[in-house]
């Protein structure tokens, strides 16, 4: 039974050596600027950031059109099922010729003709019988309806309208140009997310990778001291409590390994997930994560490092508030007198018959000019500059809590990284010091001068300075990707 129990936990590591992360020939081995680059190509929100932009530019495109003639065209086709009837004359019948009925009118028309006719006959000597217009009486009257127009209408419109003079309209199409602007920049705080993104789960995997390297060397002393207690249990060296504690050791040692390397898969998969890449690639990357020890050792001021001219926060800001003073401008240009010009022109015909040979078109053609004068509108567009006012004046405190809250984050920031820089300096006397600790109490167990419970204080304390050197490392490289991103740092921008 001893030895059974002695051989299950060799067993074990033994097995997850031979099952330990596989890494496949057709593996993408990624630095961490080809992950970037990956991630700007390929990432989602990226790709519908430059998507927005496109669609915004089609719609300034769009804008311009109105100061173009809008042309259009049309055809009408009816037919009357009844015809339209109108009077003349009054309603009394029995009126006078001069009350405007329609032997009244016709009496009208004819007597400068009989008139002349008249004289006529009297200067040739011929007799002239005078005419006497007949009595209009029952149907045909005056009072009775006569039917205008014909059963079958076609007519066809050709117009055309443009605007001459509309400030309002030209302070509009300023406008989109704006827009375009807040639409590129929100597409470049797209692309500075995805970096910051990338960077993070990038040192992710590299803070994942540097704790399994330590607990894998914790397991390998664990293993080594091990076999050392065995050597010394058999030649009575040893008590049965030095060897149950190297076996628990060992035994402990093994699911922390397993934690590292799970939390490695995991950082692998994050790492795909934000570059926008399937998640079964076989994918890994290079360099360790002491490789940006070196760059973390500089100066760090405030002055420096406080610089958010190139902040997306602040630059989408700026450029709204200035959306805004444009709005502003364009309502107020909304009071002064706009001029319009349209083009019509109609061709028209009517029959009674449906025989398009023998129809007969009339052209028509009129050109209008419209001048429109704002009054009275009833306050709104006094009230809609006072609305537009209010709203910069808040977008302006916007700014100001926004800027306050982006300086604070970049003290936090400095800090973090001066902080990590000390932490990182002074783990690295402690290993050193922790490194020649363990090694002498290892030869001091050997000889049996030390017991076990000294030599795993000594591994624990080794462990633990490995871990925050690395820890440190890995908070500074993620404070300065968090830093790069609120002071603007483009990837793609030298």
């Amino acid at each position: 039974m001893l030895a059974l129990i002695l051989l299950l936990p060799l067993q074990a590591w033994a097995q997850y050596q031979e099952t330990g992360p596989a890494q496949a020939d057709s593996t993408l081995v990624l630095s961490l600027e080809d992950a970037l680059k990956i991630a700007l190509s390929e990432n989602t929100s990226v790709k519908v950031a430059d998507m927005e932009i496109q669609r915004q530019k089609y719609a300034q495109k769009g804008a311009y059109g109105a100061l173009f003639p809008q042309i259009n065209a049309t055809g009408m086709y009816s037919y009357a099922l009844q015809k339209q009837k109108v009077f003349f004359g009054s309603d009394d019948d029995s009126q006078s010729s001069s009350g405007g009925g329609m032997s009244s009118m016709m009496s009208g028309m004819m007597e400068p003709i009989m008139y002349y006719i008249q004289q006529l006959y009297e200067v040739t000597g011929t007799p002239f019988v005078e005419y006497v217009a007949p009595e209009q009486e029952g149907p045909g009257t005056s009072s009775d309806p006569i039917e205008m127009g014909r059963r079958n209408q076609v007519q066809l419109s050709l117009s055309a309208a443009m605007p001459l003079v509309n400030a309002q309209l030209w302070e509009s199409l300023r406008l989109t140009k704006d827009q375009v602007e807040l639409t590129i920049e929100k597409a470049r705080e797209s692309r500075l997310n995805t970096v910051t993104s990338v960077k993070q789960a990038y040192y992710a995997v590299l803070m994942a990778k540097a704790s399994y390297n330590v607990y894998n060397a914790v397991l390998e002393n664990a293993a080594h001291n091990l076999k050392l207690t065995e050597s010394r249990y058999n030649v009575q060296k040893a008590s049965d409590m030095d060897l149950a504690r190297a076996q628990s050791s060992f035994a402990a040692a093994i699911p922390n390994l397993y934690n590292a390397e799970n939390a490695i898969q995991l950082g692998l998969w994050q790492l795909k997930a934000v570059m926008g890449i399937a998640l079964d690639t076989p994918v890994d990357i290079e360099g360790q994560l002491s490789d940006y020890a070196d760059s973390m050792f500089r100066d760090l001021t405030e002055g420096e490092e406080s610089d958010l001219e190139r902040n997306t926060q602040l630059r989408q800001l700026a450029t709204q508030a200035e959306i805004l003073a444009k709005q502003i401008r364009m309502q107020q240009f909304a009071y002064i007198p706009t001029l319009n010009l349209s083009l019509t022109y109609n061709y028209y015909t009517q029959s009674d018959k449906f025989n398009l040979s023998q129809w007969k078109w009339l052209p028509s053609s009129t050109m209008v000019f419209t001048l429109s004068i704002p009054i009275f509108s009833g306050g709104q567009r006094y009230h809609a500059i006072k609305q537009t006012r209010v709203q910069a004046d808040e977008l302006q405190l916007q700014r100001e809590n926004t800027e306050r809250q982006l300086r604070i984050g970049i003290r936090q920031n400095l800090n973090t990284m001066a902080t990590a820089m000390k932490t990182y300096d002074a783990a690295n006397e402690a290993l050193k010091s922790a490194e020649k600790a363990y090694e002498i109490a290892s030869k001091s167990y050997e000889v049996g001068k030390t017991t076990f419970t000294d030599l795993n204080n000594t591994e624990l304390t080794l462990t633990q300075t490995r871990l925050q050197a690395a820890q440190a490392v890995y908070n500074f490289v993620v404070a300065k990707a968090t830093l790069e991103q609120t002071l603007g740092y483009d990837f793609t921008e030298e």
